[in-house]
């Protein structure tokens, strides 16, 4: 009886020493007792912009400059297994969306039943309401009766409009907001590159 205990405490004894020597080594690699701080705090977030600490979403327009619509057509596949975009398509668990940027919010498309929340939100689809929609639809008109979360990326939601946006309602593109301009060069310093002068 007496050696079984001795080997069960022996056991148990050295199985307490490994795992105080695993914690020690495993706290030495990791440096868990100095952690280092990151270079940059925080996540990078696609399609904002960052200012001096000011966070600005890029605007539709610019991203719809460089839109894609056959990527569009790929994105839009996650929106149709709720909704048709052909002509003359019927409406599914949601409206069909063919023609529908310039259209009334909440009204017509062959007698779809929307929310309340959507029907009062008044106004027309235009290029800014769509990608509100697209970026969080609960955001946008609390209570409505899409589950679609949202698309997280700008450049995605941007290819998806432009697909929308080919099939009938055609809408010329909002134009890019200009860049912003170059600093002013103070008086008295001199100028960037130097101008040359013509001959006489």
């Amino acid at each position: 009886m007496d050696d079984r205990f001795n080997t069960i405490a022996g056991w148990a004894l050295f199985s307490g020493i490994v795992a105080l020597g695993m914690s020690s080594l495993s706290s030495h690699i990791f440096q868990a007792d100095k952690p280092e701080r990151p270079e940059k705090m925080g996540y990078a977030i696609a399609g904002v912009v960052s200012s001096g600490g000011a966070v600005a979403e890029v605007p539709i327009a610019t991203l719809l400059a460089k839109a894609d619509a056959e990527k569009g057509a790929a994105v839009f596949q996650k929106c149709a297994s709720c909704h048709t975009i052909a002509s003359g398509g019927a409406n599914g668990i949601g409206p069909n969306l063919y023609g529908i940027l310039g259209d009334a919010i909440g009204q017509g498309r062959g007698g779809f039943a929307f929310s309340d929340s959507v029907t009062k939100l008044g106004g027309k689809w235009d290029f800014d309401k769509l990608n509100h929609w697209l970026t969080n639809p609960r955001a946008m008109a609390d209570g409505t009766k899409m589950t679609f979360a949202g698309l997280d990326d700008p450049q995605d939601r941007a290819n998806v409009i432009a697909y929308i946006n080919k099939q009938g309602s055609n809408m010329p593109l909002p134009a890019a907001p200009a860049a912003a301009a170059p600093a002013a060069v103070p008086v008295g310093a001199a100028p960037a590159a130097a101008v040359a002068t013509p001959a006489k």
